[in-house]
């Protein structure tokens, strides 16, 4: 059994790629270079011929917006699984990643994941297990294997603003919520702050001291009746009509 930390990494992979080159890796990229006991962990190196092409397996945990939740290794002839894509170039050469074998990788939103790949190691031989981990592929009879864990979901700075306003005295700047109700934080966390803001708006005193001053108003000529002066100025008790019936 391999000497491996039990210890899961503090972030899970964001990106997962193949270099020809050990030295030319990706900025914040880590290159599996090695196998678990030592050995060249080179995925193109051919048993019967010595050959200069080389290509290693590469990842990163660099925080961002998305997370690799799966990994897979498949035959070059085999349907590309369902929300996978196909590592197809190295990332340093852009020339073809692998033969015979094709690597695919499944990226998910970091907020929608549950779990994701925290750590991918490669053994010399495939009848090794390495504890807490699981194999998803054989590569030039090298064993691929990756460790699953849970995804910490964290807190944005627009949440957390939004829960001291919460929390906050009437005199802070939450104070805005009670006074604009309708410009409160969405969902999405995003507030922009505008210069009608904490400015209060109520209905003028006056239209509620003298509610008849509003029953007459004139509007281009036209004058606003209720439905009782309608009924008076218009009312027609159709009296000769009822004279010529009788």
């Amino acid at each position: 059994m391999s000497e491996v930390s039990s210890q899961l990494p503090a972030e899970p992979i964001s990106a997962v790629g193949v270099i020809a080159s050990i030295n030319k890796a990706p900025d914040g990229f880590y290159v599996v270079a090695q196998t678990t006991d030592g050995s060249d962990a080179d995925l193109w190196k051919d048993g019967l011929f010595k050959s200069k092409v080389t290509r290693y397996l590469c990842f990163t945990r660099k925080a961002g917006p998305d997370v690799v939740v799966d990994v897979k290794v498949i035959d070059i002839k085999d349907a590309l699984p369902e929300g996978f894509t196909p590592v197809e170039e190295t990332m340093d050469t852009k020339e073809a990643a692998m033969r015979k074998r094709r690597l695919c990788v499944k990226i998910s939103p970091r907020a929608a994941a549950e779990t994701a790949v925290y750590d991918i190691q490669i053994i010399a031989k495939s009848k090794y297990h390495l504890v807490n981990y699981t194999c998803i592929g054989e590569i030039n009879n090298m064993g691929m294997w990756y460790r699953i864990g849970d995804v910490p979901q964290h807190q944005s700075s627009q949440e957390t603003s939004s829960t001291d306003n919460t929390a906050a005295p009437p005199n802070t700047a939450s104070r805005r919520t009670t006074s604009r109700p309708d410009y409160e934080h969405q969902s999405s966390g995003n507030y922009t702050l505008t210069a009608l803001d904490d400015v209060p708006f109520v209905v003028s005193q006056k239209f509620f001291e003298n509610p008849k001053e509003m029953q007459q108003v004139n509007l281009m000529g036209i004058t606003i009746k209720s439905l009782a002066e309608i009924e008076e100025e218009f009312h027609y008790n159709f009296s000769t009509e009822r004279s010529i019936a009788v």
